[in-house]
């Protein structure tokens, strides 16, 4: 991987550089009209959250169960950047919200449980920091618990009642062009190619900080 992380980067630079113009061409939606296209940017940013959901989960399980530190480092990792695109996707989506519904929040079952994820999270990096001793362990029963709550953030328009647009609106795009297409789908595959990038170059990071840790061992023994 490490062979191929110039050219990762580079990719990721390029679909990133070319989604402004997709975005910019892309027709106005007949209601909300120009700041729709947040659209573009809000649900990419889920979609990268739920990549780094599962790499945490399966991350996680392999840490408590396996105890191993490659899995443990996967999952840190995971969790850094889920606290970044669910941020991003909080605040990206009161602005289209304000336009739209004419308030920048509900408290309605979607959003509270999106805010929730990202507390839980939150808590991960937090329990990590400050937990002490052991604290990893418990970090990673924490990043299980926030990885069995996603569904509930997917489905919870199905569920319950909510202003939030359903599940079906990005598939009933991708399967109806009508021009917004291809810019959620470069968008998309931008946001998870940075999900990667960023992935990568963190758990790099704590491989080379496990190795400082491991050196200062070896030294006191």
């Amino acid at each position: 991987m490490r062979k191929l992380f110039p050219v990762l980067a580079a990719v990721t630079a390029i679909v990133f550089a070319t989604t402004p113009f997709l975005i910019a061409n892309a027709p106005y939606e007949s209601t909300m009209l120009l700041i729709q296209k947040i659209f573009y940017y809000h649900v990419p940013s889920w979609v990268a959250m739920y990549c780094g959901l599962g790499v945490c989960a399966v991350g996680s399980v392999l840490y408590l169960f396996k105890d191993s530190r490659a899995g443990d480092r996967y999952a840190e990792a995971a969790a850094e950047l889920i606290v970044v695109f669910a941020g991003n996707g909080l605040i990206s989506g009161p602005l289209w919200a304000r336009k739209a519904w004419g308030v920048w929040w509900q408290w309605d079952a979607r959003l509270t449980i999106a805010l929730l994820v990202w507390l839980i999270f939150v808590a991960y990096l937090m329990v990590r920091k400050y937990g002490g001793p052991g604290s990893e362990k418990l970090a990673a029963a924490v990043g299980i618990f926030g990885a069995a709550v996603s569904p509930f953030l997917y489905f919870s328009v199905t569920i319950w009642r909510t202003i939030h647009p359903p599940t079906s609106v990005v598939p009933d795009i991708i399967e109806n062009p009508k021009g917004m297409a291809a810019p959620l789908l470069v968008s998309m595959l931008a946001f998870v190619l940075l999900f990667v990038l960023l992935l990568n170059l963190r758990v790099r990071l704590a491989e080379r900080q496990d190795a400082l840790d491991d050196l200062y061992l070896t030294l006191e023994d």
